[in-house]
């Protein structure tokens, strides 16, 4: 027999009012409401725990969280112009009345968690002792945070809960952070071939004699604002959250029922940013900013796949930075978890082989409608919501874009950075097998520097084949 599903519109401690009044509700009086329940509810069962076995009642009743008017959700005034007024993301499990977003943490992770969780490996109500865990440098907030338009699909004050809601901490409201920062070396065996051959030298301070670079480096989960998700889109967000429910199987139902929580954090991979020289030179316009936006290609960028041009691009991105931090500027690059252009491993290496095998062989000419015939799309990063970690940094103006995307340009120019220069990959770094790739991009619309535009025609793309399968 299924387990019973609690009748939340009778529950007593559900707040009288539309969805909006509720939405509205104060701290204060959400937070006095939970200090007097806070004996009963720690014995709750509300999310099918067993308080005195430690294990998962299976037998307990199961809370939906779709009603409207369970709970008393503290407000989030997406772009306030202090973190008390924006309020606090809670998207954690232990204090389902207080949630104010759609979702969890740890993004596609939140699975695993799951799992340990069921195997009883891991307490359900575990807290996080974020004592040490602070950020060694400061992202400190620029004018973009307060602007409910430029930034959307993370929480700018993510890596500041303890500065910026410690009140809300001592008091024992479960907040996470959902951005952390930390310093690192990072090794890659093209910088010491670059060293090698005389492109770069080290400093002992950005890099070191043995190749290794000094950075600082923020890994970030996605908490999105829908209505402004909806808005860089063009759609509605009723739109929005109907086939983000429908296209998920059904996974959120408060997407379509709580209209009232307006912040969801999709179970997604994030992103990781990594600052090459200060930190604090990304907000000073007067220093010279190199940036490489670069998606994930698992194939590419660890294991050398020469497919595609993704790891010989990286590298060049990171050479850049660091010769940008050594003459005193600051580079940037962010690390998108979007393989395979969002379409997915797995759809990756399915189109892979319907280029090979294609009467022909792997043409440029036939690149993306091959994709297009495998995935039903061409391409599915959609970099609309790419620039906003740029402008979590603080950055306005970028020097040099290590990056010949008209789609990522197009996003982060229109958003209002502007771009001096963009810096196309060097021929002798095209992997043999990737020709196909970039000259059918460099045809559909890449930035091509101006020696190359007179060649760049229908001739032109129809000559670039890759080799056969089994080659």
């Amino acid at each position: 027999m299924p387990p019973m599903v609690e009748n939340v519109s009778g529950c007593e401690h559900c707040l009288s009012g539309s969805p909006n009044e509720q939405a509205a509700f104060n701290f204060e009086a959400a937070f006095g409401q939970m200090k007097v329940a806070k004996e009963s509810q720690e014995k709750s069962n509300a999310w099918g725990r067993d308080q005195k076995r430690g294990e998962y009642n299976t037998k307990a009743h199961v809370v939906l969280t779709t009603h409207p008017r369970r709970g008393s959700p503290i407000q989030i005034k997406w772009g306030a112009n202090n973190p008390l007024e924006r309020g606090p993301v809670i998207a954690t499990l232990s204090q389902p009345r207080l949630r104010n977003a759609i979702g969890t943490h740890n993004g596609s992770y939140s699975v695993y968690r799951s799992i340990a969780v069921a195997a009883g490996k891991m307490d359900p109500m575990f807290r996080p002792d974020l004592h040490n865990t602070s950020p060694p440098v400061t992202i400190p907030p620029n004018p973009s945070w307060f602007d409910p338009t430029k930034i959307v699909s993370m929480d700018p004050w993510g890596h500041m809960i303890v500065d910026s809601y410690g009140a809300h901490l001592k008091e024992g409201v479960d907040i996470r952070p959902t951005i952390a920062i930390t310093k690192a070396h990072i090794q890659m065996l093209e910088l010491v071939e670059a060293m090698e051959k005389g492109r770069l030298q080290a400093d002992g301070k950005i890099l070191q004699s043995d190749g290794s670079c000094v950075v600082t480096k923020a890994a970030i989960e996605h908490v999105w604002y829908l209505p402004g998700v909806a808005q860089r889109f063009n759609i509605t967000e009723a739109t929005l959250r109907r086939c983000m429910f429908e296209q998920t199987g059904g996974m959120f139902p408060e997407l379509i029922t709580r209209s009232d929580l307006e912040v969801f954090l999709p179970p997604i991979g994030g992103l990781t940013v990594y600052i090459f020289g200060p930190a604090e030179y990304l907000q000073d316009p007067s220093k010279v900013c190199t940036v490489r936006v670069h998606d994930e290609c698992n194939g590419s960028d660890v294991f050398g796949s020469d497919i595609c041009t993704c790891r010989p691009y990286l590298v060049h991105g990171i050479e850049e930075c660091v010769r940008t931090a050594q003459d005193g500027g600051v580079g940037v690059i962010v690390y998108f978890r979007k393989e395979g252009r969002s379409l997915g491993e797995v759809t990756k290496f399915l189109v892979y082989n319907a280029r090979k095998r294609q009467e022909g062989g792997d043409r440029a000419e036939t690149y993306f409608h091959r994709t297009a015939c495998v995935a039903g799309v061409e391409d599915m990063r959609f970099q609309e919501l790419m620039p906003d970690a740029l402008h979590w940094l603080g950055i306005t103006k970028i020097d040099k874009l290590i990056s010949m995307s008209d789609m990522k340009y197009n996003a982060i120019t229109g958003s209002g950075i502007k771009v001096l220069e963009r810096v196309p990959i060097p021929d002798d770094m095209i992997p043999a097998d990737a020709h196909v790739e970039i000259d059918a991009k460099m045809y559909a619309g890449y930035y091509v520097p101006e020696e190359k535009r007179a060649i760049i025609n229908d001739d032109f793309v129809k000559q670039s084949k890759g080799r056969e399968l089994d080659a």
